[in-house]
């Protein structure tokens, strides 16, 4: 039986899921896609007992990144995030906070990822796939061993992020979602950043852009 453990938290106006990735036995963690409401994660990450050390971010929007700050500061941690997507997380406009709360808003990775990059963040070996479409530098961590993939805004259940937003692109969403569901094992667990977890197997049979 697996160790790693996926809790998930639904945070702020968009409804935005932040998943606390652990091990069950030394109670390392990483928090993915802190979107907002940073005491609350704070209180289930005490609940828990564990300790997070790292930060994944898919992406820069607002409602995935807004209590990364927070976060970092509370616990020491280390923020990841795509290199290529560092001109949405540094600007207000892009990361759409001037849109929804009329400020100007950025944040400062500490550490940027290109594709296919493996990493170790609290005791588990990631691997970050770019997956722009979404915004350019949208990406994806997969936890090979334990075949579970975060795809952010990229793949959600039966359905795929807005390409309508800021450096979005909709050629390159399509090629993104066609790259998850033909490079990924089918019992890949999909962990998306809004609604219902979901498999690579199911995502094949069931998304809009499977036939193209």
């Amino acid at each position: 039986m697996s160790r790693i453990q996926v809790k998930q938290l639904v945070v702020g106006m968009v409804q935005t899921n932040c998943y606390i990735v652990y091990d069950e036995e030394t109670k390392r963690a990483v928090i993915v896609d802190p979107g907002d409401r940073a005491e609350e994660i704070n209180d289930v990450l005490r609940e828990l007992g564990v300790k997070p050390e790292a930060i994944l971010l898919t992406h820069g929007h607002f409602d995935h990144i807004m209590a990364a700050a927070s976060l970092k500061e509370e616990w020491g941690l280390t923020i990841y995030a795509g290199e290529k997507e560092l001109e949405v997380l540094r600007d207000g406009a892009k990361n759409m906070m001037m849109t929804y709360y009329r400020k100007s808003f950025s944040l400062e990775p500490d550490v940027t990822l290109r594709d296919n990059e493996v990493f170790e963040a609290a005791g588990i070996t990631w691997k970050m796939f770019e997956t722009p479409g979404h915004t350019i530098g949208s990406c994806c961590y997969y936890v090979e061993d334990e075949k579970i993939l975060f795809s952010g805004d990229t793949l959600f259940r039966a359905s795929y992020g807005r390409v309508d937003f800021p450096t979005g692109s909709a050629m390159d969403m399509l090629a993104s979602v066609k790259r998850l569901l033909t490079s990924l094992p089918p019992d890949v667990m999909v962990y998306p950043g809004h609604m219902d977890v979901t498999t690579i197997d199911f995502e094949k049979k069931n998304n809009p852009l499977a036939r193209y």
